[in-house]
Order: structure tokens, then sequence, then C-alpha cells
């Protein structure tokens, strides 16, 4: 049996090996039947346990608790897990967390963005509980190495919540140029709505997210054309443009040249 002192409340195991070092864990689920069922697995393992109700709590818990791995449901109510980790990734105080996702589907595409927005592994409901335990503890033996005083420095003051929100937005803007949803979306995805993110993007970066986007495309277009021997057409497309005479347009709309001439002269001067 375990004592749970109320929502987000600890949960200490009633036996430890007398060498073993105790770490934290932070379940984030809405389901009062699949946190019971983690507790219970974990209280008998060398781990204390808090415990979250929402993406939204299970952040902030995050962010003062510090946990040494986050078990994170996908689909909850306010703000789900993926929005979750990206606020956590966009973090310094809790980017380094090891995240593993728990979700009822098991869906390839849902696994890819598990991965891809940060998480360590992703574990389909139902799952084993001894396999469970194995991938927590491979991951935490994992980050057992100790942090550089950069992290250490970071760790203690963490962004505020409109950096962080974002730092989320831009990562998810650089990891989706090729196919970028709308600026609502957008929004959602990182715990917001599409007129307090405009704001915040003016606040912090100058720009909406469009004319942001708009940068991001051309800065990395450039990338591509100076250390690549991409065609201009393939990165027209990679970067979300229908074609190469847009991408040429606004290529050339902000750098003053064709994305051809561009890479001729980069050429050149490499020479």
């Amino acid at each position: 049996m375990c004592n749970l002192s109320g929502n987000g409340g600890i949960i200490r195991p009633m036996y430890l090996t007398s060498d073993a070092q105790v770490r934290n864990i932070l379940i984030v689920d809405d389901s009062a039947f699949e946190q019971r069922m983690l507790v219970d697995l974990l209280s008998e393992l060398p781990y204390r346990v808090s415990v979250a109700f929402n993406g939204e709590q299970g952040y902030q818990l995050a962010l003062t608790g510090q946990p040494d791995l986050i078990l994170l449901d996908v689909r909850m109510p306010n703000m789900d897990g993926y929005t979750c980790c990206r606020l956590l990734k966009a973090n310094p105080a809790t980017r380094d967390i090891p995240i593993i996702f728990l979700s009822g589907t098991d869906a390839v595409e849902d696994r890819i963005m598990g991965l891809q927005i940060g998480g360590v592994d992703f574990v389909s409901k139902p799952f084993t509980p001894g396999e469970l335990a194995a991938r927590i503890h491979v991951h935490l033996n994992l980050m057992r190495r100790p942090p550089s005083q950069e992290a250490v420095a970071e760790a203690v003051e963490p962004e505020d919540t409109d950096s962080v929100i974002v730092n989320a937005a831009k990562r998810l803007i650089i990891d989706n140029l090729s196919a970028l949803p709308g600026l609502a979306e957008i929004a959602a995805s990182v715990g917001t709505y599409r007129e307090k993110l405009n704001h915040l993007f003016r606040t912090h970066t100058g720009m909406t997210v469009f004319a942001y986007i708009r940068e991001a495309r051309i800065q990395r277009g450039a990338q591509l054309l100076r250390d690549t021997e991409m065609e201009v057409q393939d990165i027209a497309l990679l970067l979300g443009f229908a074609n190469a005479g847009n991408f040429a347009t606004a290529f050339r709309e902000r750098m003053g040249t064709t994305p051809s001439s561009f890479r001729s002269s980069n050429l050149k001067t490499c020479d």
C-alpha cells in the first residue's frame, strides 16, 4: 500500500534496497485508474512519485519538483501531452528531463510525433509492467551523468512562461517548414491561441509569426544553397514552397539575389 497525499502529492515506496538511489518520477495522466496502476507499480521500486492530472499541471510540477523522469499521457483535457512536452523542452530548467510517453494509441504517426518533439520513449497502453519498469530503469541510468555547471546555472533560472511559448513555437516551425499547420493550430500546439502567439512573437522577435516563418524559410534555404548540392526545386519543396518559382521570388525579395546567383557567389567565395 502507498500513501497518496492529494493531487500532486508524494507517494513513498514502502521498502527500498539499502544501496538504492531514490529517483523522482512524475506521472501526468488524467485517468485516476491509470495513475493508481502506475503508482502501484512504481511504489515497489526505489522511486518517489508525484502525480498531475493534465499537461498544464504536469508542466508546473516539473518546474517546481524537477523530477528525474516524466511518464506523460498523450490524450488529456486542457493541455495534452504533446503540448506539455513542447513546453518542457523549450525551458532550460526542464529540457533535459527524460519523457516517456504513455498512450492508448499505437499509431505510427503518434509514436513518431512523440519522439520528434523530445520524448525518449513511447509506450502503448495496455503495457506490460515489467517492460515499463525496465524502460524507466534504462532511461534513468542514461541520465546519471552529473550535470555541467552551465546546465546547473540554467536550471535555477527557468525561462518565463511567454519565452517558453515562443521558443516552443519556434522549434515547431523550424521542424515543420515543409508542411506547417495554420496559425491557430501552431498556437494550440504550444498551449495558447493565435492572437496571443502573434503578440508574443512581436514582443520577443519584433516579427509576426508569419514574418518569422518567412525568415526561417529563407535562412534555411540560404543554408541549403551554401552547404548542399540539392536542386533549387527540391529545396523549395523542403521549405514548404509550392514550386521553385515561388521560392525564387521570396528569396530575391529578402536576399536581393536569386537562389542560383546566391549559390554561385558562395561557391566563388569558397574557391
